[in-house]
C-alpha cells in the first residue's frame, strides 16, 4: 500500500511527525519517536530505513543537506525533512484519528487518564 493512503502505519505517521518541523538524520528519528512517545514506539533501523525508502519515492520526504547545528557530525549521514504534501497527509491523517476519537467517546469511550497525575 502507498504511502498517501490512510490511515498511515505507526512508523510512516511517526516518521512524518518527526521530520514535520526539523531536519534529521535516521538516528535522530528513531531517537525523536522514542522520546515522543515516552519509549512506547521503538522504530529499528529496518523499519526506518525501508519506510524512508517509499517516502521518499513518494515525495512526502526529501533529503536535505547537513544543517548548520550538525557541523562536524559524519558527512556521510542523511538528513530528511518532511515535504508540502508529505505535511498534508500527516494533516489529513491527524483529522482522521481525531474522528475516531470523537466516534469512541461519543460512544461513551474515553482515554484512559494517567492515575498518576
Amino acid at each position: 500500500m502507498p504511502a498517501t493512503e490512510l490511515p498511515l502505519s505507526v512508523p510512516v505517521f511517526q516518521i512524518l511527525l518527526s521530520c514535520s518541523d526539523s531536519v534529521l538524520h535516521g538516528y535522530a528519528i528513531i531517537q525523536d519517536v522514542r522520546t515522543r512517545t515516552d519509549g512506547r514506539i521503538e522504530l529499528t533501523a529496518s523499519t526506518l530505513y525501508g519506510a524512508l525508502k517509499r517516502l521518499l519515492a513518494d515525495d512526502l520526504v526529501e533529503e536535505r543537506g547537513q544543517p548548520p547545528e550538525a557541523e562536524g557530525d559524519d558527512p556521510r549521514r542523511r538528513y530528511y525533512a518532511t515535504t508540502e504534501a508529505g505535511r498534508a497527509l500527516l494533516a489529513a491523517e491527524a483529522r482522521r484519528l481525531r474522528q475516531a476519537l470523537t466516534e469512541a467517546e461519543a460512544k461513551g469511550i474515553t482515554p484512559v487518564r494517567d492515575r498518576t497525575a
